[in-house]
């Protein structure tokens, strides 16, 4: 059944014209995703669809009766209304607590907020997450969704999409988060040139088909038709899960990528940025460290011990609220620990890219800003100019000769990132990098960001980027230490969803010890440059299950659970202190890579014993606590 017709529309925003004659449509159970260059009319076409805006020419059509749910990108919320009164529509209280599709949105979306809370104590995610809640508590035909995964970590947004799988409703959604759109959605639309072009799939066919349309038109230039081959050489030889089956022949694409080189030459990057920053970058050695400040706020280094290498690319993962940010302040050495010290390399030369905007001059042009950097770098084997780099993160032409002061947030912070880059620093901590980047862009810093040689940490909600640009993914999981992730964001998922279920069990049992839930997240913990502590948790969880009385447990059960725990923490002990020092080895074979093959199969056979020996305690820990 066809829900929405849109033919010959047209629409322009001042002599700008965003949409020319568009004609198309939505059918029942349709699933796409929208994508295009930021200001290239994405908003303004979902805001028509939507009803909500009138075109300057041509015809839209409801089907009669058709019930639209619009996720705008802000809202019109009365400040002195309740979240519930918002939220729930005046449902009864015995209505909504007994459905429990409402009460797993709620949990998911505004598990942190007080229903009873006005809207105008609403942070502007809260607010966001609160829209969301509202739009999916509601029945609807069409759902549209703008930027739904803005303001949602990598948990929320996993979980959203799994439930957007489930609704019958028709989805249409803007987004820059690829693994979102791949996850959601069945067709893809692409809003170029003041028109509207169509794909079948989600991202990586979108990705593949539109490269499979160059190679037959030969139309694209050098330069863009290189970034594309690179990008789908990336994604088909990422893990499976990565990809999205697409739905057309790819025998062209696959030709464009037989012989093309990996997206990044890790070993040749290596060896430079060995070169650059020697064997020490940073050392945590046993650092305490919470989010605001000593003794204030949530822990977020509890005695951690960790080393960043030369030529690591850290992906930073946790959280909204874990201390992400706050390691990141760290490193840069805007906070300093409360207990520890971290040791800092002499070469180490750091560029710091905060969520907070840094101060520009509003009156100097874009290009003179990042010129008084540095007219010339040299990323990979290749010179740039200022004035290229910044058509590659979308100025261009024109639009280098603007004014600072005429910049949108997003457009600062491209050249806040950009000037950072232009200083040739070898250390890069980047927090939510693409934030308000669409995607051409994204892929132009990702592929400026394969030849940089050196350290470079990420913090991004937007998990494709993050996968990405990083080679291994680091988590903060809630026990004070840094966790090493050798299956990626898929591990940090299923790590937490363990956690979750866990603790969900021993409160249902109504015996979980606070030390004991201490124990969960412990238990989860991967591999690091530390000590491992969960010892020192499964430890307090047996003492306190020894003075209590564990139902099915006997004392003597008990002591031989006790003994067995410390079996455990002392091999985890042993692995954990073999880890360390295999950490500093392969530091010091930064430039042998023969023995770093050797020193890196070592070191995955520790992580997976540990990872054995960890889940063995964690089982010994949750019967101690039931």
């Amino acid at each position: 059944m066809n829900l929405v017709n849109l033919e010959s529309v047209s629409h322009a925003f001042g002599p700008k014209p965003l949409l020319t004659g568009v004609t198309l449509g939505i059918e029942q159970g349709d699933r796409i995703g929208v994508v295009g260059r930021n200001g290239g009319g994405k908003s303004t076409l979902i805001s028509i669809i939507a009803g909500e805006l009138k075109p300057d020419s041509g015809r839209v059509t409801h089907n009669r009766g058709l019930r639209v749910g619009l996720l705008s990108q802000r809202d019109d919320f009365d400040p002195a209304t309740p979240v519930h009164d918002l939220v729930l529509s005046g449902r009864a209280e015995h209505e909504w607590a007994g459905d429990a599709a409402i009460r797993e949105i709620l949990a998911n979306l505004l598990g942190d907020i007080e229903l009873s809370a006005q809207a105008g104590a609403l942070s502007g995610g809260e607010r966001r997450r609160t829209a969301l809640a509202k739009l999916l508590i509601d029945e609807h035909d069409l759902i549209i969704l703008d930027e739904p995964t803005n303001h949602l970590d990598i948990e929320a947004i996993a979980w959203l999409a799994g439930h957007l799988a489930q609704r019958k409703s028709a989805l249409l959604v803007v987004t820059h988060d690829r693994w979102f759109l791949d996850a959601v959605s069945t067709r893809t639309w692409e809003v170029v040139d003041a028109s509207v072009e169509r794909y079948e799939g989600g991202y990586a066919a979108y990705v593949l088909a539109k490269a499979e349309r160059a190679r037959i038109a030969q139309a694209a230039e050098d330069r863009r038709q290189n970034l594309m081959r690179k990008e789908i050489a990336w994604l088909r030889r990422g893990p499976p899960a990565r990809t999205s089956k697409p739905k057309f022949r790819i025998n062209a694409a696959e030709a464009l990528i037989a012989d093309e080189p990996p997206a990044r030459e890790t070993v040749e990057l290596l060896k430079f940025a060995s070169a650059r920053l020697g064997k020490t970058v940073y050392d945590l050695e046993d650092v305490t460290l919470h989010a605001g400040g000593p003794g204030a706020g949530p822990v977020v280094l509890d005695h951690a011990t960790f080393q960043f290498g030369p030529g690591d690319r850290i992906g930073l993962i946790g959280v909204n609220g874990s201390g992400k940010s706050s390691v990141l302040r760290l490193l840069s050495s805007t906070v300093a620990p409360d207990s520890g010290r971290v040791v800092r390399g002499k070469t180490v030369r750091l560029a710091h890219l905060s969520q907070e905007l840094a101060e520009l001059d509003p009156s100097r042009r874009v290009l003179e800003t990042v010129e008084e950097i540095r007219k010339y770098i040299q990323v990979g084997k290749k010179e740039w100019s200022a004035s290229q780099l910044l058509e590659r993160l979308g100025f261009k032409g024109e639009a280098q000769w603007k004014v600072v002061g005429d910049l949108s947030g997003g457009e600062r912070r491209r050249l806040q990132l950009l000037r950072l880059i232009m200083d040739e620093p070898n250390v890069l901590l980047l927090d939510e990098p693409t934030n308000d980047l669409d995607i051409e862009t994204l892929t132009e810093l990702e592929d400026l960001l394969d030849g940089w040689p050196g350290t470079l940490v990420v913090v991004s909600h937007d998990r494709y980027f993050l996968e990405r640009v990083s080679d291994r993914c680091v988590a903060l999981l809630g026990d004070g230490r840094l966790s090493m992730l050798p299956g990626g964001v898929d591990e940090y998922l299923s790590r937490r969803a363990a956690g979750a279920a866990l603790s969900a069990r021993a409160a249902s049992a109504g015996a979980a010890s606070a030390a004991g839930a201490r124990a969960v997240p412990a238990g989860q913990a991967g591999q690091s440059g530390q000590a491992a502590q969960p010892a020192q948790a499964g430890a307090g969880a047996a003492a306190d299950a020894g003075q209590g009385a564990p139902s099915g447990l006997s004392a003597k059960e008990q002591r031989e659970l006790q003994k067995e725990l410390g079996r455990l923490e002392r091999q985890l002990d042993r692995l954990g202190e073999r880890e360390a020092k295999l950490h500093a080895q392969m530091a010091d074979a930064a430039s042998d890579f023969e023995r770093l093959g050797t020193l890196d199969a070592e070191l995955r056979e520790i992580t997976a014993q540990k990872e054995s020996v960890e889940l063995e305690w964690l089982d010994l820990a949750a019967r101690l606590d039931t």
